[in-house]
């Protein structure tokens, strides 16, 4: 049931709890340095501004999963190689980002697991908008803040377990 880096694998979570299974569309891409990642999800919605992904990338992230929800825009990067850094210095197991990232080679190489829909170069805007913590939507699924998400090479699901 483990994989080389320790986690569930999500095929075999989805054959053991197909009914409880949320599955996310499969629109992601890696680009982080590990494929495989699981923990609870901290929410984030904004548009071309990741004022809120740096706030939260510099707290403690106590094994959690920044999921954020651009909008799908490629107008810009949401996270790149210095975001990604603070995210696995802090704790944080990983970043799923319903947008785009940049500094690929650079993401590719840090301990933690990130996905998104592609790579631009183009930074983003700073207008210190964001919402942090409620629910968003996307990939066909309503991810809440505290969700626990299970990501691998097959896909990613969010499946509450009772411990």
């Amino acid at each position: 049931m483990n994989n080389k880096n320790n986690t569930l694998k999500v095929a075999d979570l989805c054959d053991e709890h197909r009914e409880q299974v949320r599955l996310f569309a499969p629109i992601f891409s890696d680009f982080g340095g590990k494929a495989a990642f699981s923990g609870q999800a901290k929410t984030i919605k904004c548009f071309e501004d990741n004022t809120s992904v740096k706030a939260l990338s510099l707290t403690p992230g106590h094994g959690r999963i920044l999921v954020v929800d651009g909008g799908g825009s490629a107008g810009c990067a949401l996270l790149g190689d210095n975001l990604g850094a603070n995210l696995a210095k802090n704790g944080w197991q990983g970043a799923i980002i319903y947008g785009f990232i940049r500094d690929k080679a650079e993401l590719a190489l840090l301990p933690i697991g990130v996905k998104a829909l592609g790579s631009v170069p183009l930074g983003p805007v700073k207008l210190k908008e964001g919402i942090i913590g409620q629910p968003v939507e996307f990939a066909g699924q309503v991810i809440n803040d505290g969700d626990r998400i299970f990501a691998d090479e097959d896909g990613i699901i969010i499946l509450n377990l009772s411990d």
